[in-house]
C-alpha cells in the first residue's frame, strides 16, 4: 500500500506541470457577474471536469442550476472510510480598475514567489492545489478516502441559486463533513485553521428630498439636501468610540471566552502587520478590543458606496433629489441576520428628520458560523497542518463571509472544514491579485496529508 510519504514525494516531482496547468486554469476568465462571460463561466466549468475525469473521478458532469452549473464528480472506491464533499468555486471577480494592473490579468504571470492573475488566490490557486492533492493520490493508486467534487460558479455573486440545488440533490450530496477550500493562512509560515465565520446582511438606504434635482443658488439653505442628511444619518451609526449605536445591536452579540482570546492572542500578527497589509496610516476599530478580535469576532457597520447628485468631472451646482449608501453588518455567531434590519430602520426612525423620506433595501443576508474545533475532520486538518508546515495550527475567527457554510450544515446536517491556503496580502477582488507559489505547493502537500489523517478518523454517523 503507499505511504502518504510516497504520494507526497511523487507530488514535488510534478510542480513544474502544476505550474503550467494551474497558468491555464487561471487565463480563464470566468466572471460570474457579467453576462458578456457566460460561455467563459461555461469554457471553465468544462475544464475542471475534464480535469477530474483525467485523474480516474467517475459520474462526471455539469449540474444545471438556474445560472451557471456545479461541476460535480465522484470517487467511491474506499468502502468503510469517510465520505467527503470537496467545496470550491471556480467564479472569479470583475477585474477593475484594468490600468492598475502591472501586468494583464488574464495572461498570468510569474513575478518572484508570486503568480500574479485574477482568481490566483480566490480561489482557484486553492481549487488547483486539492485537486492536484487528489491527483496525487489517485496516480500512487487511489484515495484513501471517498470524495464527492462539487465546485460552483456562483460564489462571486452571492451563491443565489445554490441553495435550492443543495436541496434538489441532498442525497447525492450526502456525506460525513464537508472540504471547504476557499479558506487562507495568515503568513506563509503561519499556519491556521478557520473555526469561525462572521455573517453578512448588506442593505441600500435610499433618502428622498426633492422631486428632482434643484440649482444649489436657488434653493440652497430652504431645501434640506439628501446627500448631506444621509451623510449625518451615517455618521450616527458609530459612537467615538466605534461601537454601532443601532438599538439593541449587541443584545446577541456572543462574547468571546477567555480561552479564545488567549488563543487570539498568540497568533504572531501585530497591529503593525495589519497596518501594512491595509496600506494605510492608522488602524481604526472598536474600543476595547484587538485588531484579531475585531476582524473575527466583533460585529461591524460599514459603508461600502455613495452616490448622489454630480460626480462627473468639472462641477455643476446642484441640490441632489436623493441619495444611496450601501451598508453591509459583519454578524457574528447568535446575532440575528434578520433582526439587524429591524435595527436600521428603527435607528433610522428615530434619527432621520422629517424633510427627508428613507427607504431601505434589504440586498442579502447571512447568518454566522461557528464550528467544533474537536470534530476528527477538524483534527485530521490541524494534524495535516502540522506535519506539512512544522509548527502547530493557530484556531483563528474569520471576518469573511461563506455563505455555503452554512448551507451546508442547514441542508446537508454537516460541519465544514475550511482549509485553504491564501493569503490576507493577496489582493483579492483588487487589481494584481497574487498567490504565493510555495504556498501553493504546501497546500497540495497539505491536503494530500489530509485525506490520509482523515482517513484514520471514525466519523459519527
Amino acid at each position: 500500500m503507499t505511504s502518504v510519504e510516497q504520494v507526497v514525494d511523487f507530488s514535488k516531482r510534478d510542480h513544474d506541470r502544476y505550474l503550467t496547468e494551474f497558468k491555464e486554469y487561471l487565463s480563464i476568465p470566468s466572471i460570474s457577474t457579467l453576462s458578456e462571460h457566460k460561455p467563459d463561466i461555461q469554457r471553465c466549468a468544462e475544464w475542471i471536469a475534464k480535469q477530474l475525469t483525467g485523474m480516474g473521478f467517475k459520474n462526471v458532469e455539469l449540474l444545471p442550476t438556474a445560472g451557471h452549473p456545479v461541476v460535480y464528480g465522484e470517487w467511491l472506491n474506499a468502502p468503510g472510510k469517510p465520505t467527503l464533499v470537496v467545496y470550491g468555486h471556480y467564479d472569479i471577480q470583475p477585474v477593475d480598475p484594468l490600468n492598475e494592473w502591472v501586468s494583464p490579468p488574464f495572461q498570468p504571470t510569474v513575478r518572484g514567489e508570486y503568480i500574479y492573475a485574477r482568481g490566483a488566490s480566490d480561489m482557484k490557486g486553492q481549487g488547483h492545489a486539492v485537486l492536484k492533492g487528489l491527483e496525487a493520490w489517485l496516480r500512487s493508486g487511489g484515495l484513501p478516502v471517498n470524495v464527492k467534487m462539487f465546485f460552483e460558479g456562483e460564489e462571486e455573486i452571492g451563491s443565489r441559486n445554490l441553495e435550492p440545488f443543495v436541496e434538489k440533490y441532498k442525497s447525492k450530496l450526502k456525506c460525513d463533513f464537508v472540504l471547504n477550500c476557499d479558506s487562507s493562512i495568515l503568513k506563509p509560515d503561519v499556519p491556521a485553521l478557520v473555526y469561525g465565520l462572521r455573517g453578512i446582511a448588506y442593505f441600500e438606504l435610499h433618502v428622498y428630498g426633492a422631486k428632482a434635482d434643484l440649482h444649489s443658488g436657488l434653493f440652497g439653505g430652504a431645501v434640506h439636501n439628501p446627500a448631506q442628511v444621509l451623510c449625518e444619518l451615517i455618521t450616527g451609526m458609530h459612537d467615538p468610540n466605534g461601537h454601532i449605536t443601532l438599538p439593541n445591536f449587541y443584545d446577541k452579540v456572543r462574547v468571546l471566552s477567555n480561552e479564545e482570546r488567549a488563543e487570539l492572542a498568540r497568533v504572531p500578527i501585530s497591529d503593525d502587520d495589519w497596518r501594512e497589509m491595509a496600506g494605510t496610516k492608522l488602524l481604526y476599530g472598536e474600543k476595547g478590543f484587538t485588531s484579531l478580535e475585531r476582524v473575527g469576532a466583533r460585529p461591524t457597520l460599514e459603508v461600502n458606496g455613495l452616490l448622489s447628485g454630480f460626480t462627473g468631472e468639472g462641477s455643476k451646482t446642484v441640490l441632489p433629489a436623493k441619495a444611496m449608501a450601501k451598508i453591509s453588518m459583519r454578524l457574528i455567531p447568535e446575532q440575528d441576520d434578520g433582526a439587524v434590519e429591524d435595527q436600521l430602520k428603527e435607528y433610522l426612525r428615530k434619527n432621520a428628520p422629517p424633510t427627508v423620506t428613507w427607504e431601505v433595501k434589504n440586498l442579502t443576508s447571512d447568518p454566522a458560523v461557528l464550528v467544533d474545533r474537536n470534530t476528527p475532520a477538524m483534527r485530521a486538518a490541524a494534524s495535516a497542518l502540522q506535519a506539512t508546515f512544522g509548527v502547530k495550527p493557530f484556531f483563528l475567527l474569520s471576518g469573511g463571509s461563506v455563505p455555503v457554510v452554512s448551507m451546508m450544515k442547514n441542508r446537508l446536517g454537516v460541519d465544514s472544514v475550511l482549509l485553504g491556503f491564501g493569503l490576507p496580502d493577496d489582493n483579492i477582488h483588487a487589481p494584481n491579485e497574487k498567490q504565493h507559489l510555495p504556498t501553493y505547493y504546501r497546500g497540495i502537500e497539505t491536503y494530500i496529508r489530509f485525506f490520509d489523517f482523515v482517513s484514520q478518523k471514525s466519523m459519527p454517523h
